[in-house]
């Protein structure tokens, strides 16, 4: 193999597991931070070994044992053997990499601890984010600033500050139980569904859909899922991530416009992904990630948009809101319920939040208003509607959509 495709096989390893290995060194020294230097010294050492001894086997569990033993290494440097070793535990007796990959009950252990240490909520949730994508996801600095629309110095400042706020705050590198575990749970659960959101809907930019960070929070999902099966809300998650992923392929034109959901294309959907999230939704309960997916499962059943079971989704999103009482679920429910018996009841329950705080800057509300006024026929006033809602969107895709709705 050349030396260019070693260099591209450790790349393309170390990326798929970093996580891994980072959750494997945080067991032992308690940092994140530390441990992601300790992840990429094993990186560097590979780069500097695997040239002239060849790729191994298993480039993951190499990868894992010498950052294991670097980090074991750096705790007997900084402390006493004796202690560190009764804090650890006996496995760190002996010191030479195993040949084969550590038991992956136990990798599976470290790695659900490294995800409830990088989504604790003693980070804001911009940090939880950041640093999410940094260690599970596998983002460089510069790939997060891209997907969060962000400057890369300040996601760069974001990521030291998360890591230095854990070792401040001494977070321990574990995962919760009883209360505080269904607290930490949702938490997690808030992150990979605000990756996957912005992915799926882009805040701002060029771009209607980001289908790799859809693709990381999808990975996450799943990767959840699998360690905590007996978790119903995470099911729920997936489930629901699986259904809104397998309709990207059809949300945008040739293009790059977007396509509204009563236009798309539903045979671009893909069906693979509908039966993950039934298998899913399956394992679900009745949490509101479960009732979100419930609903995007309606939508998938519909062969046709008319053949959309509206009054379903109303009742579903009634539930959600008697969960959350969120004003966007509100919004959502008076558009299943326009759906369901006609405009104007739906129109009735929008202009009750026309005066609700947080959605005062939020331009699916005049969005909304301007389509259930064009289905009564008050043209101007929605054409009005539509504009306010191009002047509250920072998404140049969705400015221009809106814009055109309001000319016509």
């Amino acid at each position: 193999m050349t030396e260019p495709r070693v260099t591209a096989t450790i790349e393309a390893a170390y990326r798929i597991e970093s996580p891994r290995v980072i959750a494997a060194a945080a067991r032992i020294v308690r940092d994140v931070g530390i441990a992601e230097e300790i992840a990429q010294d094993a990186l560097v050492a590979a780069l500097e070994q695997w040239p002239e001894s060849g790729v191994p086997d298993k480039p993951g569990a190499w990868l894992t044992a010498t950052a294991r033993r670097r980090a074991i290494d750096l705790v007997r440097r900084k402390e006493t053997y004796a202690r560190k070793l009764a804090e650890v535990g006996r496995s760190l007796e002996d010191t030479t990499p195993p040949p084969d990959p550590p038991d992956p009950e136990n990798i599976d252990d470290d790695l659900l601890r490294l995800i409830f240490t990088a989504c604790h909520p003693v980070l804001p949730t911009a940090s939880r984010t950041a640093l999410t994508l940094r260690l599970l996801g596998g983002l460089t600095t510069a790939e997060i600033a891209r997907a969060l629309l962000a400057a890369e110095p300040a996601v760069a400042q974001r990521i030291v500050r998360a890591k230095r706020t854990l070792a401040t705050a001494g977070v321990g590198f574990e995962v919760p139980y009883g209360e505080d575990r269904a607290a930490r749970l949702s938490s997690v659960l808030e992150v990979i569904y605000l990756i996957f959101n912005e992915g799926y809907t882009a805040t701002a930019g060029d771009d209607v859909v980001r289908p790799a960070l859809c693709e990381d929070a999808l990975r996450l999902a799943r990767v959840l899922a699998a360690l905590m099966p007996g978790e119903p809300e995470v099911h729920g998650l997936s489930a629901l991530l699986e259904f809104q992923a397998s309709r990207i392929p059809a949300r945008t034109g040739p293009d790059g416009a977007p396509v509204l959901l009563a236009d798309q294309n539903r045979t671009r959907w893909n069906r693979p992904l509908m039966r993950r999230g039934a298998d899913a939704l399956a394992r679900a309960g009745g949490g509101p990630y479960a009732l979100q997916a419930a609903i995007a499962a309606c939508h998938a059943r519909a062969a046709r948009y008319e053949d959309t079971d509206w009054a379903m989704i109303a009742t579903l999103y009634g539930r959600l809101l008697t969960l959350t009482g969120s004003p966007v679920v509100a919004l959502n429910r008076a558009v299943a319920v326009s759906m369901a018996e006609g405009p104007a009841a739906g129109l009735a329950l929008v202009d009750a939040l026309r005066d609700e705080p947080a959605l005062k800057d939020y331009h699916l509300l005049p969005s909304v208003r301007g389509d259930l006024l064009a289905r009564l026929g008050r043209d101007a006033e929605a054409s009005e509607e539509f504009r306010r809602a191009a002047s509250l969107t920072h998404n140049e895709r969705e400015r221009a959509l809106l814009l055109e709705r309001s000319a016509r």
